[in-house]
């Protein structure tokens, strides 16, 4: 029955090509704006990539707490966070065309402007580029190393006749694996994010990072398993009560995304310190006051009135409605930490903005589609796999 739901799959394969047509249509027409203008070609890249990049550790993550934690209920769904995990490599691929753009992004890596700033000549030891690449790879060589082990070990679990000890050595890598991943995306969000203004610093915007990445793996796990749904895949497998608790972990993670986005704040302007409320007074100057607003309605005070109640969560429309306004707003999220620093008074969209992320997405969704055809959708070896379907919530 299970290995069934993988056969349904692969007659997708029209769909998986289309998908990729478009991505790679819209990374060529995004091409054309490098040419046009570079600087915000390269915003717009960045912000695109890090979007899909968020969702893609956060899979690694749904994984690393899964196996941890013995969770019963999310057993069904783990095969899809492994592969989210697994397309980090394609995504270190497309890191590339950033470095490409590190004078335009980052200006601590233009030697004549840390030359005149005292600030960035302390900060030199660790914001060069050299050191910036070499972390990079190191980041990208873990992420893949962890999904890689958990993948292989979880598929060696689905042909094994007794899946008891794997269970217990993926939840042995795991353990050590949740402290890497904390570290690096932590870092790796300094690099990347927070560097962009190297004169801001926040010690909790690693922590701002991840609540956002799982928060959007959630949402699109639900999007992604309605889809499958309305394709009659997994049905009688992810059930209603599987949807009531990603709408229950939906409604945690935009309460915890809202309590470090509001204490980061309060506590950067209770202390009052210039150089760093600087950083949020740059966004709510002009326009930037009203994104700001608009994220703060329809990234938490909307989601969580709806989410509040029960009945939400049984309803598949509201429950996609919800997790698909959330995946919107966390692009607008990561909009608005990046682009400030190019469109310092006013919010500024431009078409690479849509291009960017349409096409990493393009090719992000056409490998997701391939690499999960590949094996079955659900983890058949693992020896709980039968309470997961029949899971209920108390």
């Amino acid at each position: 029955m299970y290995d069934s739901q993988s056969q349904r799959l692969i007659g997708s394969d029209a769909i998986q090509i289309r998908v990729l047509i478009i991505g790679i249509a819209a990374l060529l027409l995004s091409a054309i704006g490098l040419f046009t203008n570079a600087e915000q070609f390269y915003f717009s890249y960045l912000t695109a990539f890090v979007y899909w990049f968020t969702i893609a550790i956060g899979g690694l993550f749904f994984t690393l707490l899964g196996h941890i934690t013995g969770a019963v209920w999310s057993i069904v769904l783990r095969r899809i966070a492994e592969v989210l995990g697994l397309l980090l490599l394609p995504l270190a691929i497309l890191f590339i065309p950033i470095l490409f753009g590190m004078h335009e992004l980052f200006h601590w890596s233009d030697a004549a402007v840390v030359a005149h700033d005292a600030l960035l000549q302390k900060k030199a030891s660790y914001l060069n580029l050299p050191f910036f690449i070499v972390r990079a790879i190191f980041y990208f060589t873990l992420w893949f190393f962890l999904t890689r082990t958990l993948y292989k070990n979880s598929v060696q679990q689905d042909h094994a006749t007794d899946g008891t000890a794997l269970a217990e050595k993926l939840r042995r890598i795991s353990a050590p694996g949740t402290i890497l991943f904390a570290l690096t995306l932590t870092f790796a969000s300094f690099d990347w994010i927070m560097s962009i203004d190297a004169h801001w610093f926040s010690t909790m915007f690693g922590v701002y990072i991840f609540s956002g990445s799982y928060l959007a793996v959630i949402a699109f796990l639900i999007i992604f398993l309605q889809y499958f749904r309305q394709q009659r895949i997994l049905t009688d497998i992810v059930t209603r009560e599987h949807f009531h608790d990603l709408g229950r972990l939906l409604f945690t993670f935009v309460i915890f995304w809202a309590y470090i986005a509001g204490a980061q704040y309060f506590l950067i302007w209770y202390a009052n310190i210039p150089e760093e409320t600087v950083w949020y007074l740059h966004r709510w100057e002009g326009s930037w006051k009203y994104v700001s607003l608009f994220i703060i309605a329809f990234h938490f005070v909307i989601p969580f009135i709806f989410l509040l109640f029960r009945a939400t969560k049984h309803n598949q429309l509201l429950l996609g409605i919800m997790a698909g306004l959330i995946l919107v707003m966390h692009w607008f999220d990561l909009y608005w930490l990046i682009s400030p620093n190019l469109h310092r008074h006013n919010a500024h969209f431009s078409w690479l903005d849509v291009t960017t992320v349409i096409g990493i997405g393009g090719v992000f969704i056409s490998l997701l589609i391939r690499l999960l055809a590949r094996q079955p959708l659900v983890p058949v070896g693992d020896p709980r796999l039968r309470d997961s379907v029949k899971f209920v919530n108390q």
